[in-house]
């Protein structure tokens, strides 16, 4: 195949920025939801099993809590288990969808309106300790949200050239995690913490219902923003006329074992490298997502401090990310993505030894109610290390398939990571639920996924980028390829 251009491919930052809107509400949205629906149900389930709560002694509270841990768990993954089945379906749905307005549009505005409308009436069922409504409404935000997840991030590579979608993929996750910090913040500034865990059954609906619902509606404003902004400005079919010479250009330059053709199935090497990529992908999920579920929980009943002070790690673990996004394409260029993701799980692990170090080794930290600093440096290296773990393993997945097939390949990259979200909380909320299981072994939990992840990525091939060769001279005027 002839090259169109002999200049390098070049990245389309202003566009890939605007992509990113997506992004900006898909992590807009979750943050808050994985942020807060955990303790919402923990405090539900608990005033539905223990009416007596409040004239409990200190230790039999703090039990009372610990047994509805299981709870909390087994409801989020119930959530992580519709969408292990609803993305790769609209992924290949999507696939196959041609419109007027694009293949992936459709359902990233329908999903992004129906979220947008039930999502601020979570904290209102909550607020009126409704526990049936809380569920039922959760359901309904995790399927909508799965109608344009999957859409919404296959875009991307829709319109971007193979070799680029690593540094495409920073800056989306950039601004992902730029609304993810957004929630974040706004979750500290309407004291949402304050509102937690002081309630009474006499004084239930006498509290500020505005303070739990504002980050949530704020949330849902924003991300309509943000699909406004990306109908406006992203014409799906026009981009993808216009890159069809790069795409076909990109895929000759695809790190891939061997060369993908439109039409025939895949190799046994790229077989064996996405199915390595898929394992080691589930168990950092595993890691992640365990640790993210119960991370509030986990600072209320086992330090004693405030909330708001793992709303604060959040955003560290977000500084990191960021960091790790805007330099994780950049190093794969270097030395391929296979090492620069090898790289961040070592950070990550580096940081997993460290809180479990100190955790057992720092005595009087159960119920000290302080948050220690040590913790937020864990958390900056996670959030870098993890940067660099996604912002290119997803690009090897869809490396790996023609794009006529990323909506269905985009779909096995969430299938792996959304079976991890399935598995992990009922897992750890399993073993607080143990009696010789308690809150400070949730870090070794999250070091033996990470170890596991690690260890299957070795075996990944490393592969290197295959730069287009250009005729020179008279050689160029020939237009046979």
């Amino acid at each position: 195949m002839k090259a169109s251009s002999k200049a390098p491919l070049k990245l389309n930052y202003k566009r890939t920025l605007l992509i990113g809107f997506a992004f900006f509400g898909i992590l807009l949205l979750w943050q808050v939801y994985d942020s807060w629906c955990p303790t919402f149900l923990q405090e539900l389930f608990r005033n539905s099993m223990y009416p007596n709560y409040a004239s409990m002694t200190p230790v039999e509270q703090a039990q009372a809590t610990k047994s509805v841990q299981y709870l909390v768990g087994v409801m989020m993954a119930i959530d992580n288990l519709a969408a292990l089945i609803l993305l790769p379906i609209f992924g290949r749905i999507s696939d196959k969808t041609n419109t007027r307005i694009g293949k992936r549009m459709p359902y990233i505005l329908v999903g992004t309106f129906v979220c947008a409308v039930a999502f601020p009436f979570i904290p209102v069922l909550f607020h009126y300790n409704n526990l049936v409504g809380v569920i039922v409404l959760m359901a309904i935000v995790v399927l909508f949200s799965m109608m344009y997840r999957n859409p919404a991030v296959a875009l991307m590579p829709d319109i971007t050239p193979k070799p680029l979608r690593s540094k495409a993929n920073g800056l989306i996750n950039i601004m992902g995690y730029i609304g993810g910090a957004f929630a974040t913040v706004v979750g500290i500034v309407f004291v949402l913490s304050k509102y937690l865990g002081t309630k009474s059954t006499d004084s239930w609906q006498y509290h500020n219902i505005w303070a739990i619902v504002a980050p949530f509606l704020i949330a849902s404003v924003l991300m309509v923003a943000s699909a406004v902004v990306l109908f406006i400005t992203i014409k799906e079919n026009k981009i993808r006329d216009e890159m069809k010479d790069e795409m076909a250009r990109g895929e000759l330059e695809a790190e891939v074992v061997d060369q993908v053709v439109e039409d025939k199935p895949m190799t046994k090497a790229n077989r064996t490298m996405l199915i390595f990529i898929l394992a080691a992908e589930f168990f950092w999920f595993m890691a992640d997502n365990g640790i993210g579920t119960f991370l509030v929980n986990y600072t209320l009943n086992f330090l004693g401090t405030d909330s708001s002070y793992a709303m604060i790690n959040t955003i560290v673990g977000g500084v990191g990310s960021v960091l790790g996004f805007a330099v994780g394409g950049i190093i794969a260029s270097k030395i391929g993505r296979k090492w620069t993701v090898v790289g961040g799980l070592g950070l990550t692990v580096l940081g997993y030894v460290l809180w479990t170090l100190l955790t057992f080794t720092v005595s009087g930290l159960a119920g000290s109610g302080t948050f220690p600093i040590w913790l937020y440096i864990v958390w900056f290296l996670k959030g870098l290390g993890m940067s660099l773990v996604h912002v290119n393993s997803f690009p090897m997945v869809v490396e790996l398939c023609p794009n006529s097939k990323i909506g269905q390949f985009t779909g096995y990259y969430y299938a792996s990571s959304m079976a991890a979200q399935t598995i992990t909380p009922v897992a750890l909320g399993a073993l607080l639920f143990a009696p010789s299981f308690g809150w400070e072994f949730v870090p070794v939990y999250g070091l033996a996924c990470v170890a596991i992840s690690f260890i299957f990525f070795m075996f990944i091939k490393n592969v290197k980028s295959k730069k287009t060769t250009f005729k020179k001279g008279l050689e160029a005027l020939d237009q046979d390829d």
